[in-house]
């Protein structure tokens, strides 16, 4: 009885681990995914995969995008792309640099026009450094408005690359949290400092390959 229990709390915490290790490996990915309500089988999740590894191809043609495949609160495969926000922006403003412009007109041109059938969400990060002449409190709160800005400016140059304001389903600053590393060092600030944009299969986009693998 005793071997049981063992064993029953041993597969718990590795249930608990493997849990937090997807999540890791997913970032966003446990907030994003269009609200279907019923399992995807096997099939849909194939040919969902194959447009996503299409999109994922594409957007690493992109000069200063990281890409990254997930996997969405559905099980789909979903892709997440991170701009530098240094690649992006100027220091402590949100106006997009010409490089950035130029950047993600061909993100817009080349993928996401391309793949209208996903959805989009779009979340801006910064480091945890402070603000001259300002409380801490007041730091944070000057972080996440700017990360906020700054994800707003990425969306709204989308947009006026041709993409569609209905694919794009969530625009949000997320301050100082969620860090990618650490910000004891510049190199982990620079890295904390970014833009992460997550295309993932969108409910009409899972109905048809529904229909198509059955």
């Amino acid at each position: 009885m005793n071997k049981m229990k063992f064993m029953v709390l041993f597969m718990s915490i590795a249930m608990i681990f493997g849990s937090c290790g997807s999540m890791n490996n997913t970032g966003k990915g446990a907030a994003i995914g269009a609200a279907i309500g019923t399992a995807v089988g096997a099939g849909t999740g194939a040919l969902i995969g194959k447009k996503m590894d299409k999109a994922a191809a594409e957007a690493k043609q992109i000069e200063g995008a990281q890409v990254e495949q997930i996997t969405d609160n559905n099980g789909l495969q979903a892709v997440k792309v991170t701009f530098d926000s240094g690649i992006l922006f100027t220091t402590g403003n949100a106006n997009l640099s010409a490089a950035a412009k130029s950047a993600l007109s061909k993100f817009a041109n080349n993928v996401l026009n391309q793949n209208r059938d996903m959805d989009v969400s779009i979340y801006g990060y910064t480091d945890n450094q402070g603000w001259k002449n300002s409380t801490a409190a007041q730091s944070q709160q000057k972080n996440l408005n700017l990360s906020q800005e700054r994800a707003q400016s990425v969306s709204s140059y989308l947009s006026s690359c041709g993409v569609s304001t209905n694919q794009i389903k969530s625009v949000q600053g997320m301050g100082e949290s969620d860090p990618v590393a650490s910000n004891d060092t510049a190199a982990g600030r620079e890295q904390n400092r970014r833009v992460e944009v997550y295309m993932y299969a969108s409910e009409q986009m899972i109905k048809d390959a529904q229909a198509a693998a059955n």
